[in-house]
């Protein structure tokens, strides 16, 4: 049994059924007043997987060992929880209502990240600039971003909200300089090129920003302007001016939206002031309970790593990367929908075999859709589909894997690919099918463990 030894998992005392006064009692129940009790509390009794349980909504209900000694002849409450335990037979009953899915997840939002993923490219239509800075500025922004997102996510998932934005405060201005910083190293002069990774770097941490707070909506409200005139570039030329007024427009309403997101409200000022109010004991408990620096690092590589292999695909085809960069809403829909699935083959399979074979339809099932959504994508646009489908088989199976926490595995891999993309005289198909085939044999193995899923 996790969690405390006295509460159920996730239980606190105030989340306790009150002892209800008067019940319909089962045909078991006899004069004894521990029956009698017993009757009263027979389905909180019958569902309890330990004694303990039951003491502590005996405690909680405000008896005392002694009014336990003087109304049921048993010493304290440890002793009529372990009575009660035994008296009445162990069922389960299926809850009134469905039980919560943590993974249920919109179609029309992800399909909408997706569209949100894909539309920044349009603003490179607008722009003609040297590619090195830009490569190098993305680079640094997916890898730092990558991090950010980590830990402001880790932050709202300890229901911390205030220090979720004000982590996205601090980081985002620091993956900008950083990102502007790499861009002007690598061109070795302040010029146009620089400015526009400057911007590119400006935009990857608002963007972060909003889309960390699920402000999607908002985003592609902000970059429709860019993308219409980057698509009207296409056929018929626009002055430069004009673009530079819907590349910095756009920039400009995504900055504003991304730091109204986080900015500092009155009661965060209050709240800062009441913990200082508090004893020092207090103050380092509250400290001590955020997640950890080093637990981000294994994102921002992966960030790199897998941000290196599109960069890699961008440059030997660019729609590729765009094809892969638009399928990230339907690959992310299905992510959740292989957790949603799985969670409900848990509680209803009777046997680990059968948990095992249902979990690896349902990611057979959950890769091939995504697949097929590709291929489709593929024939439309006319490109060459095995590349397509390595690399995109490559990411989804990398971000599940990152989704059951086995980030640093799928680190490792993502990371050992990048380099031999880079450095080794290997072919992209082959990294590509070796990654793939790696990561979705360790898919696989994981999946079928139940406390994976947990």
């Amino acid at each position: 049994m996790s969690g405390s030894l006295w509460l159920p998992p996730g239980a606190r005392p105030d989340t306790f059924p009150t002892i209800p006064k008067q019940r319909t009692t089962p045909s078991w129940a006899g004069p004894d007043p521990v029956d009698e009790l017993a009757a009263r509390i027979d389905d909180f009794v019958a569902a309890a997987v330990h004694p303990d349980e039951i003491a502590a909504l005996l405690e909680s209900d405000g008896l005392s060992d002694d009014q336990i000694r003087e109304r049921y002849g048993v010493k304290n409450s440890f002793a009529l929880a372990e009575e009660l335990y035994e008296r009445v037979p162990r069922r389960h009953p299926e809850p009134e209502t469905p039980p919560h899915d943590p993974w249920r997840a919109s179609l029309l939002t992800c399909l909408l990240r997706g569209v949100v993923f894909a539309l920044p490219g349009f603003a490179y239509v607008l722009a003609a600039a040297a590619p090195l800075p830009l490569l190098a500025s993305a680079l640094t922004g997916w890898t730092w971003n990558q991090a950010l997102a980590h830990r402001a996510y880790t932050w709202l998932g300890l229901g911390d909200e205030r220090a979720a934005k004000r982590t996205l405060l601090r980081g985002a201005p620091t993956g900008v300089a950083l990102g502007a910083a790499v861009a002007w190293l690598a061109s070795g002069t302040a010029d146009r090129s620089v400015a526009f990774a400057a911007g590119q770097s400006l935009y990857l941490g608002a963007s972060t920003i909003l889309l960390v707070r699920a402000r999607e909506r908002a985003l592609l409200l902000a970059l429709l302007p860019m993308a219409t005139g980057a698509i009207l570039t296409l056929f018929h030329p626009m002055p430069n001016a004009t673009r530079l007024i819907l590349l910095l427009g756009s920039l400009l309403a995504v900055t504003i939206l991304g730091f109204l997101e986080v900015m500092p409200q009155g009661n965060a000022v209050k709240g800062r002031g009441e913990l200082r109010d508090q004893p020092p004991h207090t103050r380092r408990q509250r400290t001590t309970q955020g997640p950890r620096l080093s637990s981000s690092f294994p994102y921002a590589i992966f960030g790199l790593a897998t941000g290196t292999l599109v960069l890699h695909a961008a440059l030997a085809d660019t729609l590729t990367a765009l094809i892969l960069t638009l399928s990230m809403g339907p690959a992310e829909y299905l992510l959740h929908h292989l957790r949603s699935t799985s969670t409900t083959a848990l509680r209803s399979s009777t046997t680990p075999t059968a948990f095992r074979r249902a979990a690896t339809r349902t990611l057979l099932h959950s890769l091939t859709t995504y697949l097929l959504t590709l291929l489709t994508l593929a024939l439309t646009t006319g490109i060459s589909p095995t590349p397509l489908l390595l690399l995109g088989t490559v990411l989804w199976t990398a971000l599940l894997l990152q989704s059951f926490g086995a980030i640093l595995s799928t680190t490792a891999i993502c990371s050992v690919a990048a380099l031999a993309q880079t450095f080794a005289p290997l072919t992209a198909l082959t990294v590509y099918a070796t990654t793939a085939t790696t990561q979705a044999a360790l898919a696989c193995a994981l999946l079928g463990k139940a406390t994976a899923h947990r």
